[in-house]
């Protein structure tokens, strides 16, 4: 038997993927195996190795939310449901496609069915078998693990069973949900002490009194003690009970005027609050339609909201953001844009279209220094260009004779990132600037890096320049050095291709008017998402356009109904609200309106962060 390995109880926080504490993403950066409930967010599993076993052990909607995820993170993917499987299972992985989507969004881990009844018991047992494996194991909770999360359970039957654990505490629910709607669960003159409450309590009692029980069986809640005993309640997974709770908060003493607070989905773009006092609470939130999951926080401090409240305005917070990035680098867009929902369309997928033999041969003369200069226009060339230096048993020292120019900063940090600082990054990032700042390099006679590599009987010749890039790319940057006297090397290393297979979901958001903001971050992801949609450009210009019914929603990754009741019948025209187009600089916005897009915001810094700064500052001015 192999030497039992270790599980970590960590707890991931309630909602905002940011306030993971940093020991507890450590411990996930390192695990073998993921267990993770329904509630942990996406962008977590995404830190996870790409190796590691992610095994989904959430209840299904049916099944009462672990307590300190109330009001905390939502549920931020679709059902998991695997063809021929049951609700909750888990299939996918890294790339995969069609039929087998992957649960929450999770790109990192190698995903499996978790093969238990997701009960607690089985649970248990799948901890203590996957540690005896000698596997680092970590179990991913919602908020605190030991804050109504059971994981005083699970300590105790890996501590039976004699395998070593370590508790990674979270942040609770109970008190980064209120801070999120501005409210201080203490506050200096108006509250200093507060309480935590499980509403499943209240739900029991409620449960016996609808059922006519005499009282034989006693509720874990003195109701008598609790309701004055301190300034501040929380009360988790209440949302249901809220009218019990009052009941009895009245009944014992809390006068009708105290201040309440619901919040449904705390911590997130789509975090709701209703508040009242205890008089009315119960009428204001069936007033909202607000729904569980959410938490409940009665005291004077509610009134501090009015003053404190900070997430909610935020200049992007609830709005729909389209992402069209490729899938891999959606994720740093969807970081930047706080308090955004982000919706991801990947419009690109790369496709693998090198030529082995050129690659060789360019790969071969970069080893020997015959490149003066080697331009990279994009993150995904160099990510390609270094894949195909591996492949040779070569890394950057084969770049140690030539000089190494990039489109923009991000480009340049990916060439960083593998050990080579750039000499070259144009102010402004366009392959026009590209040519512009390196003409001056090249004036005169140019002398390569290695001149006994170029030498020939009358003396230097032409720089020769690497360009590893996409297919069809523009031709300004290789015609403009080619036009200065250089001898260009074009090497063409993938395809910026449509994806076979589209979010339904995504584009069914899209298509009925649910997208507030749509990004473009290069003309591919423009004349792509013009391709998913087969042409049809009304869901972006607002015009009529029929009706079209959506279909099986496996392949999305967000879930989000949309904003209203598109009523009418199929086939019947309607008209929709207009997205904000946003593109990331002047010649993605040139392709937008070449296909009769209205371009609304265009980055001023041709990057990522200038176009979510471009798109703020759009929307502090409307």
């Amino acid at each position: 038997m192999s030497e039992p390995g270790i599980v970590y109880l960590v707890g991931a926080g309630p909602g905002d993927p940011g306030l993971i504490t940093v020991a507890g993403l450590e411990r996930l950066k390192k695990a073998d195996v993921v267990v993770y409930d329904r509630l942990v967010s996406p962008a977590l599993l995404e830190h996870a190795r790409p190796e590691a076993e992610g095994i989904f052990v959430g209840k299904t909607p049916s099944v009462i939310l672990s307590d300190d995820l109330a009001g905390g993170a939502r549920n931020q993917a679709p059902s998991r449901r695997d063809l021929g499987g049951e609700a909750g299972s888990v299939r996918g992985g890294v790339g995969t496609r069609g039929t087998r989507p992957e649960p929450l969004g999770a790109g990192a881990l190698s995903h499996r069915e978790s093969g238990v009844s997701h009960d607690q018991d089985a649970i248990n047992q799948l901890l203590i078998e996957k540690a005896r494996e000698g596997k680092r194991v970590v179990r991913l909770k919602g908020g605190d693990p030991f804050v109504f999360g059971r994981g005083g359970e699970e300590a105790e039957a890996l501590r039976a069973a004699g395998i070593p654990f370590e508790v990674v505490p979270g942040v609770t629910s109970a008190v980064a949900v209120p801070a999120y709607a501005g409210i201080p669960v203490t506050h200096r003159g108006a509250a200093s002490s507060f309480a935590v409450i499980t509403g499943h309590e209240a739900e029991e009692e409620g449960r016996r009194k609808d059922e006519g029980a005499d009282g034989g069986v006693p509720a874990t809640i003195d109701w008598a003690k609790l309701a004055t005993a301190t300034d501040t309640l929380v009360f988790l997974m209440g949302t249901k009970t809220l009218p019990n709770i009052v009941e009895h908060l009245i009944a014992n003493g809390r006068s009708p005027d105290t201040p309440v607070a619901v919040i449904r989905w705390g911590t997130t773009p789509e975090q709701r609050t209703v508040t009242g006092s205890l008089a009315d609470i119960v009428e204001r939130v069936a007033d909202a339609g607000l729904t569980p999951p959410a938490i409940t926080v009665v005291g004077e401090v509610v009134r501090l909201r009015e003053n404190l409240l900070w997430f909610e305005r935020r200049p992007l917070f609830g709005k729909r953001v389209l992402i069209t990035r490729t899938r891999r680098q959606a994720s740093k867009l969807a970081r930047l844009l706080a308090g955004a929902i982000p919706i991801e369309l990947s419009a690109i997928e790369i496709e693998l279209t090198a030529d082995p033999a050129t690659v060789d041969v360019a790969v071969s003369a970069l080893a020997r220094g015959e490149y003066a200069w080697a331009v990279f226009t994009s993150v995904n060339a160099v990510d390609l260009w270094f894949d195909h230096l591996r492949e040779h048993g070569l890394d950057a020292r084969a770049f140690a004779a030539t000089r190494v120019a990039a489109i923009g900063p991000a480009t340049a940090e990916a060439v960083r990132e593998r050990g080579i600082v750039a000499d070259l990054v144009p102010e402004e990032y366009v392959a026009e600037a590209v040519v512009k700042a390196l003409i001056p390099r090249m004036a005169g006679t140019p002398i390569p890096a290695r001149p006994e590599a170029l030498e020939g009987a009358s003396g230097p010749t032409t720089p020769r320049i690497l360009v590893p890039r996409a297919e069809s790319a523009r031709p300004e940057l290789v015609e403009g050095l080619r036009s200065a006297g250089a001898q260009v090397d074009e090497v063409t290393l993938y395809r910026a291709a449509v994806p076979e297979n589209a979010p339904a979901e995504a584009l069914s958001l899209l298509r009925d008017g649910a997208i507030d903001i749509v990004t473009f971050t290069s003309s591919s992801t423009v004349r792509n998402l013009a391709a998913m949609l087969n042409g049809d450009l009304s869901a972006l210009t607002g015009a009529p356009s029929p009706v079209i019914l959506s279909g099986d929603h496996a392949g999305a990754r967000n879930h989000v109904s949309p904003r209203r009741n598109l009523g009418g019948e199929a086939g019947s025209a309607r008209r929709r609200s207009r997205p904000l187009i946003a593109c990331i600089g002047p010649i993605t916005a040139k392709t937008a309106e070449a296909l009769g897009l209205r371009v609304d915001v265009v980055a001023e810094e041709y990057t990522v962060e200038g176009l979510v700064r471009a798109i703020r500052e759009h929307g502090c001015r409307g």
